[in-house]
């Protein structure tokens, strides 16, 4: 660890509290590993993911922020990741991803877009109700294991700060808020018009997350020969050729999120 990020850490710690708190911790540890991008986002159970921080430049910031609060999120391995927060700590994107998670629909219609070379995360956990992660993104090459390493060594420091700056976070939950999972079956009564079967809005659901036929039924303690007629029964009574229109109806039904107040 370089001798001068201490010096950093003091300047996190006086910024607890103040509103260039995050941007002092993303330069902080652009002294550990250079990076392009820094996105902090908070995550009230299922609800639109609130933009705590983010350095994109403007034509960037459609794609990574407005378009994924949109819906897309719901998908992203790290918001599922922080739902599961047994494990705070740092991770690569490619470590918390199903197993088909770079031949799914999530990636070839959202994540792909991006053009990231890599994306590591800090996972949070500020309080019963609100998760954070904190993602460095690079668009030329991945971080190597000596610079991961080093990020990793000061994940107590970050994990202090964060959840001493925005412990403060009053988050009210409305009587009409809804799980993902109901979201979720809401969502494909809709677009099935309540023709999907509980198996087949489940077999869908972790379709579009990247897992695999045989992922799916290790899962379900089923054979993935039952997954994919699962799947060929969703097409049909869907009227659809392929994932791509899956994942576009998906999106387009999730578009009304739970209500969620949070006050800053």
């Amino acid at each position: 660890m370089k001798a001068d990020w201490w010096e950093c850490a003091g300047k996190i710690i006086e910024q607890i509290g103040k509103k260039d708190f995050p941007a002092t911790l993303a330069a902080s540890l652009r002294k550990i590993a250079p990076y392009e991008y820094t996105v902090i986002f908070g995550y009230v159970g299922s609800a639109r993911p609130l933009d705590l921080f983010d350095d994109f430049p403007r034509d960037r910031r459609r794609l990574h922020v407005e378009e994924y609060q949109a819906g897309p999120y719901l998908l992203d391995p790290f918001f599922l990741a922080s739902r599961d927060l047994a494990r705070p700590g740092l991770y690569r994107l490619r470590e918390i991803a199903p197993d088909r998670f770079y031949q799914g629909e999530y990636f070839k219609n959202y994540y792909e877009a991006t053009g990231l070379a890599e994306e590591v995360g800090y996972l949070i956990d500020i309080h019963a109700r609100l998760k954070v992660v904190v993602s460095l993104m690079r668009k030329e090459k991945r971080f190597s294991a000596a610079e991961f390493n080093a990020l990793s060594k000061v994940c107590p420091i970050v994990d202090a700060a964060c959840r001493q700056n925005w412990q403060s976070i009053a988050v009210e939950e409305s009587h009409d808020s809804i799980t993902i999972e109901e979201q979720v079956e809401m969502a494909f009564k809709k677009i099935g018009e309540g023709i999907l079967t509980p198996r087949e809005r489940q077999v869908v659901e972790y379709t579009l997350r990247g897992h695999s036929a045989e992922a799916i039924g290790k899962i379900f303690e089923i054979s993935p020969g039952t997954v994919r007629i699962h799947r060929r029964n969703i097409y049909l009574k869907l009227r659809i050729n392929s994932q791509g229109e899956l994942f576009s109806e998906f999106i387009s039904a999730m578009l009304e999120n739970s209500q969620t107040d949070v006050r800053i």
